[in-house]
């Protein structure tokens, strides 16, 4: 059984479209970049796949079962947020509330089910030596490590990433990038990663999913990061160039910042829905 499938899938906001036609199946195991400009629709598929956001046409399933909010099996890393630093929540506390969920009144067995699979999730990225300080202490690389464990701890068939290397050193980048890479591979779990810098993840991906304005390419990095695709998809000359195994795209106008140009300064928002 697929782990995630979209079929004919169509999203718009009001008269927006933001993209449609969408036919995407992703397999156990199988680590997936979506990739585009901002307000291009990256975060917005992940809503989709969450529940949070309605397909305007087509079907979306994860582990053959419609999508719907709270869906089990689904786990999510959001994008690094400031944390204010008197916020009295340890680091262990935060990979909790991935747990509790909706489960209420669990009693003193469930509270002892619950430190053991928090401890686990802690353990698998390694944060046991600062998983009980204060979050609005740590580092983002820190905190970044406690929201994947926050996305572990129900054991998800399918992880959904919304630009977790955003603001994160290069060392910190590589770091998040193995944790998750290592977690699909371990576990058959599938990852949709949006970014906007491919180059930390590009030996990990196995597909690209790239959106701009409307239309989109599916296929193998190698299939979609050519000058040839991305100067169609994007309507104007656009030259992909792989310098020591990083891919630089050079364009022109203010969409192309965000292909991943080495040292390009990326937005900390999405799509605006």
């Amino acid at each position: 059984m697929s782990a995630v499938e979209l079929r004919d899938a169509g999203l718009a906001f009001g008269e927006r479209t933001l993209w449609q036609n969408l036919d995407l199946t992703v397999q156990p195991g199988e680590f997936v970049a979506v990739l585009g400009p901002n307000g291009s629709g990256k975060t917005s598929l992940l809503k989709v796949l969450l529940g949070q956001n309605h397909l305007t046409s087509g079907t979306a399933a994860i582990a053959g079962a419609s999508v719907h909010r709270g869906q089990s099996g689904v786990g999510y890393i959001p994008q690094q947020r400031s944390i204010d630093d008197d916020l009295p929540l340890r680091g262990r506390d935060l990979v909790g509330l991935g747990w509790d969920g909706h489960r209420w009144g669990i009693g003193f067995r469930g509270m002892r089910e619950r430190r053991r699979i928090v401890q686990h999730a802690i353990d698998q990225v390694g944060a046991n030596s600062f998983a009980g300080a204060p979050v609005g202490t740590m580092s983002g690389g820190e905190q970044q490590r406690l929201r994947i464990a926050q996305a572990l701890v129900g054991d998800p068939s399918v992880l959904l990433c919304d630009e977790p290397l955003l603001s994160l050193d290069l060392a910190n980048q590589r770091l998040v990038s193995e944790l998750i890479d290592r977690r699909r591979r371990e576990h058959e779990t599938a990852v949709l990663f949006v970014t906007h810098e491919i180059n930390p993840i590009l030996p990990l991906v196995d597909r690209v999913v790239y959106i701009v304005d409307g239309k989109f390419r599916i296929g193998t990095p190698k299939e979609v990061m050519t000058t040839e695709v991305l100067s169609e998809l994007y309507g104007t000359e656009v030259e992909v160039l792989s310098v020591r195994g990083r891919l630089i795209v050079v364009g022109t106008g203010d969409s192309i910042d965000a292909l991943g140009t080495a040292g390009a300064h990326h937005p900390p928002t999405e799509d605006p829905h």
